[in-house]
């Protein structure tokens, strides 16, 4: 994140929208259409989440678990579409928050705003864990506590491991949004390249045919409801990844033409996404030696990579995975830095006028980078000697972000019932007469992704002993306390302050009464 001299006025058809909010153009527009379409595809990541969360979704599901990926990327498609049209209208830093906040109310798009800061604080620790998948499996080297059999040896030298990448992506996003973009762009470049090659290897190692994901390893035989109650756990492992495609509307302010820019990439991002990490999972599925044994639920694709590569050609694809993980969790640290800054400039954080502040010297939000990492970071150290904690906060992690975007489809949604939503004109993105039809599934799947989410579950918040009732019920405890002693907080101070803050106000056009002046209501 940027800055140049700050004009009084819009000088630019892409600061036009600004006006809207109030806001003066204070951001260099430097990123083009590869640029924040990378950003969108290193959220969601290919390699990183399909690496990190196959073990889960076999282990629950088995193999016909990948049903779930077509499953999820039709629900998120219809939220992506939503998106592309706010994009859009609305190409402004804090992507969901804003929009909340336009087509809802600011109190709506504070909610929002807070669920999706929080839950991307969360995700920064959860993404950063993946190096703990994978670098001991490239050299034993890399596992420097214990052995890796002692009771608490994996998941201390995990969060060591995270901690050196999240202080990483705290140095890149100080140091400024060129550094990042030129590290997140030569990263995806590397990982859509090294998921097309293994695509390729997987395919010319077939060993079975497709017909493999209509197994289900009688996993549906712990369930009530049978197999549709594995399949439901099962499909967490898709829901968990394919997520943050919001992020190419984030760098709006930062990227030149986003109103037409950030609409393509949005949709690019998540396509490309279930077509390439479909494929890594069918034909990993496909060529896997063998199906039996315990490996495929505990190690995952590592396991497939080594097995079906051998060792030296999988151990060079691991180190790509790295390379993935290393720009997703930059990616996720970059898009909450923006999500900050766009809060804070509305006066809605404590300490905003600090938050807001741009460092004349790197050009971007220092503070923000640094206070996000610190809180990663503590996240994080709850995993050295409480995993099943972790596994909880990193699960409700994924709720809230649901959460924060049914803050926008739903006032989306009641807009256009209304006849007050209008889409962008001038030939942008725009769903036309098919806007309602896909407003309303956007809304109905994550109504219902975030039940499946939230449902207290042994398998996915208390798997392994020690049993406790607050551990199985986390999830709908810690979102409720989150989202409600947030919203308090909020409601009882922080909304009396609310307001753009004077030096980031445009100034020759007044801002609107709901954003200049302290709620009375």
């Amino acid at each position: 994140m940027s800055t140049t001299e700050k004009p009084s006025a819009p000088q630019h058809e892409d600061d036009a929208e600004l006006a809207e909010f109030g806001y003066k153009p204070e951001l260099k527009r430097s990123l083009g259409n590869f640029h924040t379409f990378a950003a969108g595809i290193s959220y969601i990541s290919i390699l990183t989440g399909t690496f990190q969360l196959f073990y889960f979704g076999y282990g629950s599901g088995g193999p016909a678990y990948w049903w779930s990926w077509p499953m999820v990327f039709v629900g998120q498609f219809m939220v992506a579409l939503c998106f592309a049209e706010l994009a859009a209208r609305y190409p402004v830093a804090g992507s969901v928050y804003n929009w909340s906040k336009k087509v809802g109310n600011p109190h709506l798009g504070w909610l929002a705003g807070w669920m999706m800061l929080i839950a991307s604080i969360v995700s920064i620790a959860a993404v950063a864990l993946a190096y703990q998948l994978t670098l001991p499996q490239i050299s034993s080297f890399f596992q420097f506590v214990g052995d890796g059999t002692g009771k608490y040896d994996v998941a201390t030298n995990a969060v060591i491991l995270a901690a050196v990448l999240i202080l990483f992506t705290t140095l890149v996003n100080a140091f400024g949004v060129k550094l990042m973009a030129t590290i997140n762009t030569a990263g995806v470049f590397i990982e859509l390249i090294a998921t097309v090659v293994l695509i390729i290897l997987f395919a010319v190692h077939i060993t079975r045919g497709p017909q493999v994901v209509t197994e289900t390893n009688g996993t549906g035989a712990g369930h009530t409801t049978g197999y549709l109650g594995a399949f439901m756990v099962a499909s967490l492992a898709s829901a968990y990844v394919m997520y943050g495609f919001d992020t190419a509307a984030s760098l709006g302010e930062e990227s030149v033409n986003p109103s037409r820019n950030a609409p393509r990439a949005i949709i690019r991002a998540i396509v490309a996404s279930f077509v390439l990490g479909g494929l890594v999972l069918l034909l990993g599925l496909m060529s896997v030696s063998s199906l039996k044994g315990d490996k495929l639920s505990t190690d995952g694709l590592q396991y497939i990579v080594l097995d079906v590569l051998g060792s030296t050609a999988g151990k060079a694809m691991l180190w790509c995975v790295l390379i993935a993980v290393t720009v997703c969790a930059l990616a996720v640290h970059t898009a909450a830095i923006r999500l900050a800054f766009a809060m804070a400039r509305d006066n809605n954080l404590p300490a905003s006028s600090l938050l807001a502040k741009v460092s004349p010297r790197f050009q971007t939000p220092v503070l923000p980078a640094v206070i996000i990492g610190i809180l990663a970071l503590a996240i994080l150290v709850v995993n050295i000697r409480q995993p099943q904690i972790f596994t909880v906060v990193t699960s409700i992690g994924i709720v809230m972000i649901y959460l924060a975007y049914l803050g926008v489809t739903v006032p989306m949604l009641v807009a256009r019932v209304r006849g007050k939503w209008q889409p962008a004109g001038d030939g942008k993105f725009s769903l036309g007469k098919w806007g309602l039809i896909v407003n309303v599934v956007a809304v109905v799947w994550g109504a219902g992704m975030t039940l499946n989410l939230l449902w207290p579950r042994d398998s996915v918040y208390n798997a392994t002993a020690p049993f406790h009732w607050y551990l199985q019920w986390g999830a709908v405890l810690f979102v409720g306390i989150i989202a409600g002693g947030g919203f308090a907080y909020y409601w009882f101070i922080q909304r009396h302050k609310t307001g753009v803050l004077e030096s980031h106000r445009l100034e020759e056009t007044a801002p609107p009464a709901s954003l200049a002046a302290p709620a009375t209501d």
